[in-house]
């Protein structure tokens, strides 16, 4: 049985407690696709803290420990500052607070482009370092022979086409691919050649949504779409877009809850009390025997 961790309030520590399932797999991950299909279509969400990950976990088939963490927790400009430590920290943190959720981490930029040698060194870190599954890695052809590298050794690899954020000041900003018939044939291209290298899922980014059923159709593994199209395996989105919690709302993200105005109201409630010295009231202190 696996097991996750509850915060106890008490005395804020995190303590191991019997989980009433057990994880899911790759291989059961895999085995959504049946000929071609996916019935139940597959449900991924972001996670970069242990409290977030209880929360989602009984909801999601997976979680991502995205690189996106860079914008989402640090407020960095983009995903290429972030280091192997920030992702392996994050990444042992979601484990122990899930115990459902199949959790793979992002590789960081810098850390796997040089040669599948390094791809491993910094996979392998992280699998030992967090008890993930998998790890996921962006580019398409260009990335195959690590994505093959990993897979015969033992490491699950996600991967991920389309557009790609750590490539962004090569494809010039974060608009959506695929709009030129050259194009569409390569991201195309891109997602076969990261399926046929082992890849057991692959996230298609930012694609006319032409070209997502195109991959979603032709790849024997699942394809997860953010911005691609209702007719994928799966969806992902970066849990605070969808919570509300950031004014710019991405085309492709549904915000399901407005929390930042939820905690901004909160948060004021709150000064106000503490000015006026309602609080702590009666409730909140504590008296001498």
């Amino acid at each position: 049985m696996s097991t996750t961790f509850q915060l106890d309030t008490a005395t804020s520590r995190a303590n191991p407690t019997p989980a009433p399932m057990k994880r899911l797999t790759v291989p059961k991950v895999m085995q959504r696709k049946k000929d071609g299909v996916t019935e139940e279509p597959l449900v991924m969400l972001t996670a970069y803290t242990a409290r977030m990950a209880q929360l989602l976990d009984a909801h999601c088939d997976i979680l991502l420990v995205g690189d996106s963490l860079g914008q989402v927790i640090y407020g960095l400009p983009s995903t290429l500052p972030v280091t192997l430590d920030m992702m392996v920290a994050h990444g042992a943190a979601v484990v122990r607070g899930s115990y459902h959720s199949l959790v793979v981490i992002d590789m960081p930029f810098g850390s796997y482009e040089a040669s599948p040698q390094q791809a491993f060194a910094s996979a392998s870190r992280i699998m030992a370092e967090t008890g993930a599954a998998a790890v996921k890695l962006e580019g398409g052809e260009a990335m195959a022979e690590t994505v093959r590298f990993l897979s015969q050794r033992g490491i699950p690899v996600m991967g991920h086409v389309g557009l790609t954020p750590q490539a962004v000041n090569a494809l010039g900003g974060y608009m959506a691919r695929g709009r030129s018939e050259a194009e569409e044939a390569r991201i195309v291209a891109d997602g076969k050649a990261v399926a046929d290298a082992g890849a057991f899922a692959v996230v298609v980014e930012g694609v006319v949504e032409d070209i997502a059923i195109t991959l979603t159709r032709e790849l024997a593994v699942p394809t997860i779409g953010i911005g691609g199209s209702a007719q994928c395996d799966g969806q992902v989105l970066v849990a605070e877009d969808m919570l509300g919690m950031f004014e710019r709302t991405p085309r492709f993200v549904k915000r399901y809850n407005d929390l930042a105005t939820i905690i901004s109201d909160t948060a004021g409630e709150y000064a106000a009390e503490v000015r006026s010295r309602s609080f702590p009231g009666e409730e909140q202190v504590y008296k001498a025997k």
